[in-house]
């Protein structure tokens, strides 16, 4: 049976959001960000996650060497230092999705921006999808540093983005460098080459495995509304959840709603938690190795 008397009390309040954005618009998608963030400080909010790529449309839905003018440069960009000023004055931890310009290549980003104001390394995207309405290797190259944990104020936060939310060696990973939760920006939805297939259960099933076999709370956003390029149609289904580390479902966003959900999260439960079940006690790398031969 699991005690938790002796533990001490983590408390830490996190949120995760959903917004429609507005195509070819970047300040009016950051302002939209910069509302969100604001609501979320108004509830003594720790941790905020947005969206993949929250500054414009989705605009891998298509191939276009025009969309390779959204990429920007980290750290010289406004944007950067317009956040940063936001998470000290709001005591509010973010970590920002970005289209990255980085000499002369380009990367799905990501980069944590503390409650001091202060900026993590960048973390790359690691694995890239390609596929109909999601052409993603066409505009970013893959990030081969591996993954990333954050210090903030407040917890370790392990952050990948999107595609590298269904792959569990990157959760189990995370964890292992010490996560006290796992976040992940995303952006999913319709699949244009098949439009009877719905994908949203199998991904909130995803993430619930992630959270349940690590033990380890897991916060997710993407984003809703239709978006149109050229002949190809993606309906984004929102879903943004947080879910504590048994893989429960603490607050989910329905399909459309835009907004933010909070949930106050006590990270001493999920620790002492990890340790009385096991699991990472009692591994076997030994024999993990025959993963690498497939």
């Amino acid at each position: 049976m699991y005690y938790n008397e002796y533990s001490n009390c983590m408390n830490i309040k996190v949120a995760t959001s959903q917004f429609s954005t507005i195509k070819g618009d970047f300040d009016a998608n950051l302002n939209k960000a910069i509302n969100i963030i604001e609501k979320a400080s108004k509830q003594q909010v720790d941790i905020l996650l947005l969206q993949e790529l929250f500054q414009d449309n989705y605009f891998c839905s298509t191939k276009n060497d025009k969309f390779f003018n959204l990429a920007i440069n980290y750290p010289s960009h406004s944007m950067f230092e317009k956040l940063s000023n936001i998470c000290k004055e709001k005591k509010i931890s973010l970590p920002i999705s970005f289209f990255e310009k980085k000499d002369d290549k380009f990367f799905n980003s990501l980069v944590m921006i503390d409650s001091l104001g202060k900026f993590s390394e960048v973390y790359n995207k690691s694995h890239i999808p390609e596929g109909p309405g999601y052409n993603e290797k066409f505009y970013f190259e893959k990030g081969n540093a591996g993954f990333k944990v954050f210090d903030t104020p407040k917890a370790k936060v392990g952050c990948a983005i999107c595609w590298d939310q269904w792959f569990p060696e990157c959760a189990r990973i995370l964890t292992l460098e010490g996560a006290d939760i796992i976040l992940y920006p995303s952006a999913i939805g319709s699949e244009p080459h098949n439009p009877e297939l719905n994908s949203k259960e199998h991904w909130i099933n995803t993430m619930i495995g992630h959270a349940a076999a690590n033990q380890v709370p897991v916060v997710v956003s993407n984003r809703v509304g239709k978006e149109l390029e050229e002949d190809t149609e993606l309906n984004f289904y929102g879903n943004s959840i947080i879910l504590d580390h048994l893989g429960n479902v603490l607050k989910k966003m329905n399909e459309i709603e835009e907004g933010i959900i909070v949930e106050e999260l006590d990270l001493s439960i999920s620790r002492d938690y990890r340790k009385m079940w096991g699991n990472f006690r009692d591994r076997r790398p030994d024999l993990y190795k025959k993963i690498l031969d497939f």
